[in-house]
């Protein structure tokens, strides 16, 4: 059976059972207000014979049937009940409907009223069943001296209901087909609201729809209308490092500000932002139901390799630049050397030498001693023969001591210093640009670089930690504004921080504090070599 056909039945089954219950209800309030306007009246008419003085006048005479049998037919008559029945005190009838019964003892117990109470209920008697009213006769002394019954047959307040019973079933009757056309109205609107689709139908496009959102490699987050979170799929969680708590929360208390403020843009964006050590590219949209607008869809990719790829490719770039102007200085010099030979002047050719020196390492100072950690030790090499070819000194101090310690955050964070350094050397136009660095390792391993470009300016130190904020040309663009961002968090990330002042030389001076780290710390998403 369909859905609309059970909705249907089930909505007709509670309509034919609330009409047939207010139905019940409504005949039983009906008889029981027939018997009450009975009673009243009968207790009235019953109070009213044992009242009046010519009935209990006639009890003193010979013949008292003669007296109120007259008046009791008047009043049977006059009131519509069906008997008015007067005894005496041994149950003698005086009066009744049917006259070859008066002087003959009741058919029913006549000892409620007999003892001064009012007696009412359903008896059967000669007439039939009946609803009755009894009550004592007093004389003038207060003596009960009979009583006074009246009565109505059951068939005749059954009649009276009867008689009501037609325009009730036509109510009851209007109520069910109404009832019955809103049960059609509903299921129709229901099957409508739900595309047509039927319980087996909308199980399986959910199963499909969790199947294809927690399926796929992007991470999904959706909010609704009130910037609330309405979905997270699996990859989600993973990249923004949640549970499914957060499912119901406003956005803005459960993730990143920078985050938060491109899913609750209103305009669709394509922006790139870290969230923890993570570089994600989001895209929203707008989610749009029968062309309306419900809430907020973003798109998380992972871009954390490609900008550690983009990282590793300007050093890569900045080195083989440096090898390629050696090469070409190194190839001069074998020039002169041959053209000094080949004109005999041998002399020359050796002096020429003695001055170009060994002319072929890549690094023209040594390496601190002190720093026995092999990857921190390669990247400082590096970045030394890259300053070098940029015209820029690269100091490392003799006293520096770093100690391995299993994780490349030291490598990320002197990384991204001394590239900003040089960035801001190089920016600066100065011919004389130097970069110093010192590392120190006891309770807290610190990292400081110094540079003489022109420091950072005042409005900037607030900012310059933030994801997406950059002091360079392109803003927030592209791998802009990411670095310091990170050297922050791996900072925090490992009980440190960082601080920025101004150097000796008038630039700007980072120092960076990392906690030892545990054999078991998570490692970094982020690895600059």
């Amino acid at each position: 059976m369909s859905l609309r056909s059970q909705l249907f039945f089930l909505q007709l089954a509670i309509v034919l059972v609330i009409v047939a219950v207010a139905g019940s209800t409504a005949v039983a309030m009906q008889r029981q207000q027939i018997r009450e306007q009975y009673q009243d009246r009968m207790v009235g008419v019953a109070q009213s014979v044992a009242q009046l003085p010519s009935v209990i006048d006639a009890f003193g005479e010979a013949n008292p049937s003669a007296t109120i049998q007259p008046i009791a037919d008047l009043i049977r008559q006059s009131t519509g009940v069906t008997y008015v029945v007067v005894t005496d005190g041994d149950g003698i009838r005086y009066s009744h409907p049917n006259p070859a019964l008066i002087g003959e003892v009741v058919s029913t117990d006549p000892s409620v009223p007999l003892s001064g109470a009012t007696f009412v209920g359903t008896q059967t008697g000669t007439l039939g069943k009946s609803w009755r009213v009894k009550v004592p006769i007093f004389d003038s002394d207060g003596t009960i001296i009979g009583t006074a019954s009246v009565g109505t047959l059951e068939s005749e307040l059954d009649a009276d209901l009867y008689e009501d019973l037609p325009r009730l079933l036509a109510w009851l009757i209007v109520a069910a087909l109404v009832g019955s056309a809103g049960a059609i109205w509903i299921s129709r609107l229901v099957w409508r609201r739900i595309y047509r689709l039927e319980p087996e139908q909308i199980a399986s496009l959910l199963e499909t729809r969790d199947a294809m959102i927690h399926g796929i490699s992007e991470g999904v987050v959706a909010v609704d209308e009130h910037h609330r979170i309405a979905l997270l799929n699996d990859e989600a969680k993973r990249l923004l490092e949640l549970d499914d708590t957060a499912t119901g929360r406003p956005a803005a208390d459960v993730m990143e500000p920078a985050l938060a403020r491109v899913l609750t843009d209103p305009a669709d964006t394509d922006e790139t932002v870290l969230s923890g050590e993570r570089v994600l590219l989001a895209r929203t949209s707008d989610a749009l139901v029968d062309g309306k607008r419900v809430g907020r869809v973003m798109i998380l990719r992972d871009r954390t390799e490609l900008y550690q790829l983009l990282t590793d490719l300007d050093g890569e770039r900045d080195a083989t630049q440096a090898l390629r102007a050696q090469a070409h200085e190194f190839a001069n010099r074998m020039h002169t050397i041959s053209g000094l030979l080949e004109l005999g002047r041998t002399a020359q050719a050796v002096d020429f030498i003695s001055r170009s020196g060994h002319g072929g390492s890549l690094v023209s100072g040594s390496i601190a001693p002190g720093i026995q950690d092999p990857d921190a030790a390669s990247l400082l090499m590096t970045k030394s023969t890259i300053a070098a070819e940029k015209g820029i000194t690269l100091t490392i101090d003799d006293t520096s001591v770093l100690e391995p310690d299993g994780t490349t955050d030291v490598v990320t964070v002197l990384g991204i210093l001394i590239d900003n350094a040089m960035e801001a050397v190089t920016g600066s136009g100065r011919a004389d640009g130097l970069i110093t660095v010192h590392l120190a390792d006891d309770d807290h391993t610190r990292i400081t670089v110094a540079d003489n470009g022109p420091g950072v300016a005042p409005e900037d130190v607030d900012g310059i930690f933030s994801s997406g904020y950059s002091t360079k040309d392109g803003g927030s663009t592209g791998t802009r504004g990411f670095g310091l961002a990170l050297v922050d968090r791996i900072a925090r990330r490992r009980s440190g921080h960082v601080v920025v002042d101004e150097s000796d030389r008038g630039g700007a001076e980072f120092t960076v504090w990392l906690a030892p780290s545990l054999v078991d710390a998570p490692r970094p998403h982020l690895q600059v070599p």
